[in-house]
């Protein structure tokens, strides 16, 4: 192998829920100077790329020709790799299974040109198992056979898959997994049933395995074909025959999570968003992450400088979030200064989040308002300890002026707001692609936790919200959204993330209760 080549990552990307790659994929992808993605590939997992990477789609969609033919492709994987690149190559599911991993793998030898394989979970495990279908039992089968469906009759008389030999597996308690076979379904289940698999043998078909999207149909092998022709369900999807298939109705789980099938958007900053978006992921929802804002530096740093030079003399410090926390600390240490010079002063802040930064340096808070908005902060520290006294507000550079106006108004004998960084929109969003997705109303829910993020949104998108639903965090997030066009159906009483999944998760419940009710009557 030439040592002084690049490398190539042949890596599985999983059956479609962009958290089922795995941890060795993901590293890869982190490293990645170029990404060479398919079809299948959640848009998600190419954020686990640096942001210089380049990004190349190489995809297929179901039943059409591939955009870069296999020879061409082979050929990008060697060059980009001889210009001493790291290259992945992302493959939906398994790089090595039902797919053309072992020919890129093949041409890659050939040239010298060193290679990893990263395994992923094939579809053919995937779908089944997040359909609640066991692919072998005690009981009901004891072996598992993984087949492709999608050869053409017209290429030769005699079929290069054993179907007589899987029909009589089959009936031998036996698990038969079909992909490819979605547009030959009705031609392959016959070939089953004329092998001698009883057209009474439990089949289900899943669509779309792992994502929001995933719909699942349940008959037996003489009558998969008609219903899912009658439930609409076409490709991608995997065909599952045999007695475990008839376990789904007891062990089906993904469609009992509080929000399977629903796709909500998070819009916080990237450095923030994992958090929120695991715990909606949790709960069953597919979750995109299009951030709408990031922080950066202030324009200028001199009102924060020379409030830290004379930090010693305010009575009180304010900090309206966790960012302007970890920003005031990191000036500090920039200026040289001692964070014990805080000491004097005493501290407010504004829900539990930015308690905890505190927290995490050792400052205890000494006052916050059970109602986590700027204008309940005054309230909390009471009227005797604002009166004549010094304060310093580290905050966003462009923020609400309530706060600093209550105090003066309260008899504060010094406000000092010292810019501590701003919020920019966020550069190389997928506002084409976010675009789509409103278009084709693909979207449950946007989610909001500050009226920057509503703002934002609507001016990278390019459109204001009429026709979305939104979650936002406060009643001021609300009421922007609201006057941005969105109908605001989740505003939890607390305003936290916790609160505000939890508010999520019951929405959505009662969604789910106001439609079977419906089909009831």
């Amino acid at each position: 192998m030439n040592e002084r080549a690049g490398r190539v990552f042949l890596v599985g990307a999983g059956p479609g829920a962009p958290d089922l790659i795995a941890m060795r994929g993901a590293d890869a992808l982190s490293r990645a100077d170029v990404v060479i993605y398919d079809y299948l590939v959640s848009p998600e997992l190419l954020k686990l790329a640096p942001s210089k990477a380049e990004l190349i789609y190489a995809g297929k969609k179901g039943g059409g020709e591939k955009t870069i033919a296999q020879a061409e492709l082979n050929r990008m994987l060697i060059d980009h790799a001889r210009k001493g690149r790291v290259v992945v190559r992302l493959k939906g599911g398994d790089p090595f299974i039902f797919g053309r991993g072992g020919e890129e793998a093949e041409a890659l030898a050939r040239a010298q040109i060193s290679f990893e394989v990263v395994p992923g979970i094939t579809s053919a495990i995937a779908a089944p198992a997040f359909a609640g279908i066991p692919l072998t039992h005690r009981e009901h089968g004891s072996f598992v056979a993984f087949v492709t469906g999608h050869e053409d009759e017209r290429k030769g008389a005699r079929s290069a898959i054993p179907w007589d030999e899987l029909g009589a597996a089959a009936r031998s308690r036996g698990t038969i997994v079909i992909l490819m076979a979605t547009a030959r379904m009705r031609a392959t289940l016959n070939r089953l049933s004329r092998a001698g698999l009883s057209g009474e043998t439990p089949a289900a078909a899943i669509q779309w395995a792992t994502t929001a999207a995933q719909r699942t149909v349940s008959a037996t092998l003489a009558t998969l074909a008609d219903a899912c022709a009658r439930e609409g369900l076409e490709s991608p999807a995997v065909i599952v025959v045999g007695e475990c298939a008839g376990l789904r109705d007891q062990l089906q789980w993904v469609e009992r999570t509080a929000l399977f099938g629903r796709t909500i958007l998070v819009t916080r900053a990237q450095a923030s968003a994992p958090y929120f978006a695991s715990a909606l992921r949790r709960l069953g929802a597919e979750v995109l992450e299009f951030p709408t804002i990031e922080t950066a530096p202030p324009k200028s740093y001199a009102l924060l400088d020379a409030s830290i030079a004379r930090v010693k003399f305010f009575d009180w410090i304010i900090f309206t979030s966790a960012t302007g926390v970890e920003s005031f600390i990191a000036r500090m240490r920039f200026l040289g200064r001692d964070i014990r010079g805080i000491g004097r002063a005493s501290i407010a802040a504004i829900g539990p989040a930015t308690a905890e930064r505190l927290a995490h340096y050792g400052l205890e808070v000494a006052a916050m308002p059970d109602e986590y908005r700027a204008e309940a902060i005054a309230d909390a520290i009471g009227i005797k300890r604002i009166r004549g006294k010094r304060f310093l507000i580290p905050r966003a550079e462009v923020a609400r002026e309530a706060l600093p106006g209550i105090l003066r108004a309260k008899g504060a004998r010094e406000v000092q707001i010292a810019p501590a960084y701003r919020t920019i929109k966020p550069k190389g969003a997928q506002v084409e692609r976010m675009r789509e997705l409103i278009a084709s109303r693909a979207i449950d829910l946007v989610t909001f936790t500050s009226s920057s993020t509503v703002k934002n949104f609507c001016g990278l998108v390019g459109i204001a919200g009429k026709g979305l639903k939104a979650a936002a965090i406060g009643p001021i997030t609300a009421e922007t959204a609201r006057r941005k066009g969105f109908e605001v159906v989740v505003t939890p009483a607390e305003y936290t993330i916790s609160a505000l999944t939890a508010a999520i998760r019951d929405y959505f419940a009662r969604e789910a209760d106001l439609t079977t009710k419906t089909r009831r009557h």
